[in-house]
C-alpha cells in the first residue's frame, strides 16, 4: 500500500517531539485519552500522522510490543545545549536571519496594504531550533523513523546524536535559503518590498567641451584600474564623503561632471586618485605607447587634452635693443579676441633689451600663477623664452637648444639663429627664432642664411627623434613633428615709399592683398627656394616695419624706408592638418620700438608617447616664478589703494 506520494507506508512508531518539550506531550496526552473512547473497535486502519504513541502502540504487532520497553516520561524544560563551532555558525545564521527580517519589515512600501510579515514568513525559512530537529512534513518522519530506529530513544541530555553535524546542515541551509532571498527569489510572484532609490536632487548636466583651449576645462576623471577607489576609501576611512557634498559643489558654480563629482567625494582632494600599489609596480622610466597607467600615454594625454589638441602662442619682436620695456604686456600675451589662455607661450626676441632677466620676469609677471618658464635660452641680443602651464611641466622631455651664428665675424652676435627643441607627451617641438641680413636688396643673403641655420643647428641632442625615418641629417626641421620658426626675417616689399603709402591709405588695415604682391618671402616661399615645407597664415594687418618710435606713423626721417613686414611666423608639420592657425596679427599699441610686435595663435595635435625619453621632472625657474608672483601682487595692491585715495579726495563743489 502506498501513500499519494508514492512512498510505501508501513505500520510503525510514529513519535513526535516539540521543540518546547512536556508541555506539547500533556497536551498530546489529554487528547489521546479522548481518540481511544471514540476509536475502540476500529477496523485496523493505518494510524495517522501526529496519533498519541498511547493508541499507536494498540495498533502495532505483538512481536513489536514485546521487544520495546515503555517508560513513562516526566515532562520537563529542556536543558540549553552546547553548542560546538557548528552550532556557533547556526547562531550566526540565525542573528543575521533576524537582522535581515528586521530591515525588510523597515523597508516596507507604507502604500501597500498587504501583510509584510506575512509575505516574508512564506517566503523566509523558519528559524532553526535549538533542541532537537524534527521532522517537518510527514515524509520526513517515516523516513526519518525508517533509516534510523535508534532516533525512537531520546537521550537524558536532550541532545541528538550527531548533533553538530544536524546544526552545520541547517546553517548551511539557511545561508542557501538567505542568498535566494537576496537575490529575490522569495519575492517571486509577489509585490517587491524593497522600494526603488532615486537621487536626492536632479543629476548634473555633462560637462562642455566646446572652447578654445580644452585643457582649461579638464574634468578629474578616475583611471579605469581605479574605479573601485571610492568604495575601498569609503570602507578604508569611512569619513571621505563628508568632507565635500554636492550641494557645496553646486554653490560654488563649478563646472563639473559626474566623474568630477566622484574623484572629488572618492579622496581627500580633486587629483586623481593613485593607490600604492600602483605606485609601487609603475615604472616611470619605461613604458610603451598604449601601456596601462603610462606617464606620457593615451590615458594620461586624455585627461588633459579630451581631444588631443593644445594651444600655442608664438610671437616675435625686434626690440631695437631698447632699455624702457612697455607699461602693460597684456595687450600682447593676452589679446582679448580669444576667451580663453593658451597651453604653452614661446617668445622670441631681436635686439633685445640690456636686461634680459627683467624682459622675462616681465612676461612672468604677466601671465601670472598659472604659468612657469620651462626654458629660455640667448644668442647674443636673441632671446627665445618658454612659459608652460604650470600643470603640464611634468609630461616634457628635457629641453636642448642650439644656436648659429651668420655673421662672417663670429664673435658678433647680432645676426643668426636660437633653437630651442623638446618633446611633449609623444611630439616634438622646435621653435627658432632668427634675425637676417638686413637690406631691400639683399634677397640672396637672406636665403643663405636660412639655409646654415637648418645645417648648423644640432639638434636634437638626447631626446630621441619620433620618427628617424622622416628625418635628414641636412635639415634639421625634418627631425621634429611640429616645427614653429619666427622672427625678423628682414623681407621687404618690392615698392617705392609713394606706392606702398598709397596703397595703404586707399585700404583698410584688413585689405592688404594688393601689399602683398610685392612681398619679398611670398615670392621666395612660391618658388620653393626658402623655407621648404613651410606654411604662413592669412596676413590682416598693417607692415610691422618701420615706424617712429612712440608714434603710429611709418619713418619720416630722411630714409624714409618702406613699410614692409618683416616680423613673420612660419611653420611646418611632419603629418597633414597637424597645426591649424587661429588667429594671426600684430600688437599696435605698444610703441617702443620701430617694429610692432608680431603674433600668432595655433591650434597643435598633440600624440601620446613613450615614458623612456629623458623627462625634465617638472623642472623650471623657481626664483623667476616668485619674483613675477610678487610683483604682480604689489602691482594690484597698489592699483586698489590709488582706487581708494581717488575715491576718499573727491571734492564736491557747489556753485
Amino acid at each position: 500500500m502506498s501513500t499519494p506520494n508514492g512512498f510505501p507506508q508501513h505500520p510503525r512508531v510514529c513519535l513526535t517531539r516539540s521543540v518546547e518539550g512536556g508541555a506539547v506531550q500533556d497536551l498530546q496526552a489529554k487528547k489521546a485519552g479522548k481518540a481511544a473512547k471514540k476509536d475502540a473497535g476500529g477496523d485496523g486502519a493505518p494510524p495517522k500522522i501526529g496519533t498519541p504513541i498511547s493508541e499507536t502502540l494498540k495498533l502495532l504487532p505483538e512481536e513489536l510490543k514485546a521487544n520495546m520497553k515503555i517508560r513513562s516520561i516526566t515532562p520537563r524544560p529542556p536543558r540549553k545545549p552546547r553548542l560546538e563551532r557548528a552550532a556557533s555558525l547556526d547562531e550566526k545564521s540565525w542573528r543575521k536571519w533576524r537582522r535581515f527580517r528586521t530591515s525588510q519589515e523597515s523597508l516596507t512600501d507604507p502604500n501597500d496594504t498587504s501583510s509584510s510579515n506575512g509575505s516574508l514568513q512564506e517566503a523566509s525559512p523558519s528559524p532553526p531550533t535549538r533542541g532537537r530537529a524534527s521532522p517537518c512534513n510527514p515524509c520526513c518522519q517515516q523516513e526519518s523513523l525508517h533509516s534510523s530506529p535508534d532516533a525512537l530513544e531520546a537521550s537524558p541530555g536532550g541532545k541528538s546524536r550527531g548533533g553538530a553535524s544536524d546544526l552545520g546542515k541547517r546553517a548551511s541551509e539557511i545561508s542557501s535559503a538567505f542568498g535566494g532571498l537576496l537575490r529575490g527569489k522569495g519575492f517571486a510572484g509577489g509585490k517587491p518590498r524593497l522600494s526603488q532609490i532615486m537621487p536626492a536632487r536632479p543629476l548634473p548636466p555633462p560637462m562642455e567641451l566646446n572652447v578654445a583651449s580644452h585643457s582649461l576645462r579638464t574634468a578629474n576623471r578616475i583611471d579605469s584600474d581605479c574605479l573601485d577607489y571610492r568604495h575601498y576609501s569609503q570602507h578604508k576611512f569611512g569619513r571621505v564623503s563628508s568632507s565635500l557634498s554636492d550641494s557645496r559643489l553646486q554653490g560654488n558654480g563649478t563646472l563639473y561632471d559626474n566623474c568630477s563629482t566622484d574623484s572629488m567625494k572618492s579622496t581627500f582632494s580633486v587629483l586623481t586618485p593613485i593607490r600604492a600599489k600602483d605606485v609601487r609596480s609603475r615604472s616611470y622610466l619605461e613604458g610603451s605607447l598604449l601601456a596601462s597607467g603610462a606617464l606620457m600615454g593615451a590615458e594620461e594625454l586624455s585627461r588633459y587634452f579630451p581631444d588631443r589638441n593644445m594651444g600655442i602662442f608664438v610671437a616675435t619682436w625686434n626690440m631695437q635693443g631698447q632699455k624702457e620695456l612697455p607699461v602693460n604686456l597684456d595687450d600682447f600675451l593676452l589679446p582679448t579676441d580669444p576667451d580663453f589662455a593658451q597651453d604653452m607661450y614661446v617668445i622670441g626676441v631681436q635686439e633685445g633689451c640690456p636686461d634680459r632677466r627683467e624682459w622675462e620676469i616681465r612676461l612672468q609677471e604677466t601671465l601670472g600663477p598659472h604659468y612657469v618658464l620651462l626654458h629660455s635660452a640667448a644668442h647674443g641680443v636673441l632671446y627665445m623664452s618658454v612659459f608652460i602651464r604650470r600643470d603640464l611641466i611634468w609630461f616634457c622631455s628635457e629641453v636642448e637648444y642650439a644656436t648659429v651664428t651668420t655673421r662672417i665675424v663670429s664673435q658678433i652676435k647680432t645676426k643668426g639663429a636660437l633653437g630651442i627643441s623638446f618633446t611633449f607627451f609623444g611630439t616634438s617641438f622646435l621653435f627658432i627664432t632668427s634675425h637676417f641680413t638686413s637690406g631691400d636688396s639683399k634677397v640672396n643673403e637672406r636665403k643663405l642664411d636660412y639655409n646654415k641655420t637648418i645645417q648648423a643647428l644640432t639638434l636634437p641632442k638626447n631626446v630621441p627623434d619620433t620618427n628617424p625615418y622622416r628625418s635628414s641629417s641636412s635639415d634639421v626641421t625634418t627631425r621634429f613633428d611640429e616645427v614653429f620658426w619666427f622672427g625678423d626675417f628682414n623681407f621687404r616689399l618690392n615698392k617705392d615709399r609713394e606706392t606702398v603709402d598709397s596703397i595703404l591709405s586707399q585700404h583698410p588695415d584688413t585689405d592688404v592683398s594688393k601689399l602683398l604682391l610685392y612681398d619679398q618671402l611670398t615670392s621666395e616661399m612660391s618658388r620653393g627656394s626658402i623655407f621648404k615645407g613651410f606654411q604662413e597664415a592669412d596676413i590682416h594687418f598693417r607692415p610691422s616695419y618701420k615706424f617712429d618710435i612712440g608714434k603710429d606713423s611709418y619713418d619720416s626721417t630722411s630714409k624714409q624706408r618702406t613699410p614692409s613686414y618683416t616680423d613673420r611666423v612660419v611653420f611646418r608639420s611632419r603629418y597633414k592638418d597637424d597645426i591649424q592657425a587661429v588667429k594671426y596679427s600684430s600688437c599696435p599699441v605698444i610703441r617702443t620700438s620701430d617694429h610692432r610686435p608680431v603674433f600668432a595663435l595655433f591650434r597643435v595635435k598633440v600624440r601620446p608617447g613613450r615614458d623612456n625619453i629623458p623627462l625634465a621632472a617638472g623642472l623650471f625657474d623657481r626664483d623667476l616664478y616668485l619674483i613675477g608672483i610678487r610683483r604682480r601682487a604689489t602691482r594690484e595692491l597698489l592699483k586698489r589703494r590709488e582706487q581708494k585715495d581717488q575715491r576718499s579726495s573727491s571734492i564736491c563743489s557747489i556753485s
